[in-house]
């Protein structure tokens, strides 16, 4: 029925190789298929469109192709206002020649759909998301003749979108979210150009459905064209104050997005990304509460960013979301947040690490008994960080440790703790020992730190550890401004009940170090008694260990700290002890050695007579002094006291053993040291090779008298 209405010599022309013949023909279709319009006759007109269908569009021939396509434009121009009742099956060709093979065809079809749509205009619609798909592909097609044309088909369907209300946004989103990944730079201008034309549109709510389409956009901002990446951050500052100035936003969705590209290897869509999250922690309120710890994960690592604007909006975001009141009823995670901070602690970045310290100190500060719950979980890292090289980190883990050990079984954890990572890791005793504990003392009482520690050490079975432990401890106590108050305490010791109990506590672990126990003795101006310790000591406890313990405590002596003591020698009759244990440290130090001038000086000056007036009768003799009196004098000068009392509670007796018991066991462990180590020679000698031992070997009596030499040495020397 078809042919009898359209000519033969009409059908074929439109199948000829020249455009010229094709384009008449199609105006001889147009001008039929009005006629038929006119007399209302569908049935025909539809055969027309079958026609050109079947025997044109889906030809093997490239020129028959190519009739078919203008045939089909002709037939939507003839039908006009009517196009529409013939819309599906004039459309559905055309559709179908966008991905021929032949590129000349691509080009009609782009045209042929473009005179279509100037026909039906908002009909056309109900096509959308196929021909939106169909452009999407053409806008990078290898000819650029196609390319050219789709972009003008493009322009004329944004047109018809934009004037039409039939548009339906919830049917277009999920193809667009299913393009937005694709890599291809004209596919990505082509849906930036979509989103911002679909955007522009009072009716067209796209910022309900920006969670869909956000992560795509990011990525075009590490795009390798500037323009797309112009493009796509126009977009993103278009859609962010749209944010800014919408009632109702779904935060949540596009958090989670943000906080993905806050770590994003780009730099401008780690800014980007970072300054939404900024805007949202300010705008989102409650709906942002059970993101918190996500977006912290993503904050923190950006405050130690190599890009200086990252960081000040990373800081900024931080203070920001650290502001904020949560409560855990509206699903404030402090676990959540905890673990971010716990993980960020071994960040390489030390401005990371120091604002996920604050982070945990915020939280024991509002959520102290759920952060307590989860306590086991990040103590080890919390003490792992006291090893940090940062001086600032580790004033911070300290201030934590500090506020986690108010309660009392969290105190002595954090005391056992800490001991035995001084013990596991010696450079910490010795690079961090003092700053840890200066700053423990003032934070937690120094009386406090000091007593547990000592109680702790009083037991120590490790006593080479506790005998440095004590001594780091003795030091700091001595030099220490922030222990003060503690010195001041031991000074009255004699006189004050909480002075004793602190000097007997101590003495009980001081006891591992005699040159500890004779500073401590010297501090707590027990000065018969410190007499009598320095008396006790054996040829053993002399040694190159104990002599550089002896010339420190020398040069400490000429600090401030003593100068109580310094100013008591101007009253030698009253504190004769004080004399005495001065000259035995004299007489253990070597002659040669700088402390043994120092302190020769300083006796030298103390005067030949008492201020105070005493009866005592003192004569000078070359370089020492000797005492000419009736009477006894013990501590503080107080007469007729006999040592083996006890002075103001402190049985000195008592305590002379506790230092001779405690020096014996490191005397014996000294010495089963050095037989380990000698067995250990021994067995090393005797696994070598037969030949090499002989001609290694000394004559057995100069090897019994090497043998004997080395096992007199005592430890150091």
């Amino acid at each position: 029925m078809a042919d009898a209405v359209i000519p033969a010599s009409v059908l074929r022309s439109l199948a000829d190789k020249l455009y010229e013949k094709r384009k008449n023909a199609a105006l001889e279709v147009e001008g039929v298929v009005k006629q038929l319009a006119l007399a209302g006759d569908h049935d025909k007109i539809s055969a027309v469109i079958n026609l050109l269908t079947t025997e044109f569009t889906y030809s093997p021939q490239a020129n028959h192709r190519k009739g078919g396509l203008i045939g089909l434009a002709a037939v939507t121009v003839g039908l006009t206002s009517e196009a529409a009742q013939h819309l599906e099956q004039i459309v559905s060709p055309v559709l179908n020649s966008f991905s021929d093979q032949d590129s000349r065809v691509r080009f009609y079809a782009c045209e042929a759909m473009y005179n279509i749509a100037k026909v039906v205009r908002g009909d056309f619609i109900i096509f959308f998301n196929q021909i939106f798909d169909a452009l999407c592909k053409l806008s990078a097609d290898s000819d650029g003749n196609v390319q050219s044309a789709a972009h003008l088909l493009d322009r004329l369907v944004k047109d018809i979108v934009t004037e039409s209300d039939q548009f339906s946004i919830e049917e277009f989103i999920p193809l667009l979210r299913e393009r937005m990944n694709v890599l291809n730079p004209f596919v990505r201008q082509f849906l930036v150009g979509w989103i911002t034309v679909l955007d522009s549109v009072p009716d067209i709510d796209m910022l309900g459905f920006l969670p869909d389409f956000l992560d795509g956009l990011f990525n075009m901002l590490s795009d390798s064209s500037h323009e797309i990446r112009q493009q796509a951050d126009s977009a993103l500052s278009e859609f962010l104050q749209e944010i800014k100035n919408s009632p109702s936003v779904d935060y949540g969705r596009m958090a989670e997005i943000l906080v993905q590209r806050a770590a994003s290897p780009d730099e401008f869509t780690r800014l980007t990304a970072i300054t939404w999250i900024n805007e949202f922690v300010k705008l989102g309120g409650d709906q942002l509460v059970p993101y918190y710890a996500d977006i912290l994960g993503a904050i923190l690592p950006c405050i130690s960013d190599r890009e200086e604007k990252i960081r000040v909006v990373a800081r900024e975001t931080n203070e920001e979301l650290r502001a904020i009141q949560a409560d855990p009823a509206e699903g404030f995670d402090a676990g959540a947040i905890l673990s971010i901070a716990r993980r960020q602690l071994s960040s390489e970045w030390e401005a990371t690490r120091i604002e996920a310290l604050h982070w945990i100190s915020t939280l024991l500060n509002r959520h102290r008994a759920k952060v307590v719950c989860f306590l086991n979980e990040i103590f080890d890292t919390l003490l792992k960080a006291l090893s940090d090289p940062s001086d600032e980190v580790v004033l911070l883990v300290i201030e934590v440790h500090a506020c986690i050990a108010k309660d009392p079984q969290h105190f002595r954890q954090l005391v056992v703790f800490l001991v035995h990572n001084f013990r596991v890791d010696n450079s910490l005793l010795e690079k961090r020992g003092a700053l840890i504990i200066r700053r423990l003392c003032v934070l937690l009482d120094a009386k406090r730190v000091y007593l547990e520690l000592s109680m702790i050490l009083e037991g120590e079975s490790d006593l080479d550890f506790a005998c440095i432990m004590v001594q780091a401890l003795n030091l700091i106590l001595l030099t220490s401004s922030e222990l003060s108050e503690l010195r001041d305490l031991l000074k009255q010791s004699l006189v004050n009940p909480a002075g004793k109990e602190l000097f007997v506590s101590l003495y009980a672990s001081w006891c591992h170090s005699s040159m500890a126990i004779i500073s401590l003795c010297l501090l707590a101006q027990t000065y018969q008694h410190v007499s009598t310790v320095i008396q006790s000591l054996v040829e053993e406890d002399i040694n190159v260990k104990f002599l550089v313990q002896l010339d420190k405590l020398i040069c400490l002596m000429e600090t401030p700290t003593f100068a109580y003591l310094r100013l008591q020698l101007l009253e030698p009759g009253r504190y004769m002890w004080l004399l005495k244990a001065l000259y035995g440290l004299l007489m253990l130090l070597p002659q040669q050695s700088a402390a043994f001038k120092i302190l020769r000086t300083r006796l030298k000056t103390v005067p030949s007579y008492s201020f105070n007036q005493e009866q005592f009768k003192w004569t000078s003799s070359g370089n020492h002094y000797s005492l000419s009196t009736g009477s006894q004098f013990t501590e503080d000068g107080d007469l007729n006291s006999d040592m083996a009392a006890s002075h103001n509670g402190i049985n000195f007796t008592s305590r002379l053993q506790q230092f001779e018991q405690m020096q014996r066991q490191h005397r014996m462990h000294v010495k089963t040291q050095a037989k380990l180590r000698n067995s250990s020679t021994s067995v090393s000698k005797e696994v070598q090779r037969p030949q090499e031992s002989q001609r290694l070997s000394p004559p057995s009596d100069v090897s019994r008298t090497s043998s004997r030499s080395s096992s007199r040495k005592g430890p150091g020397q």
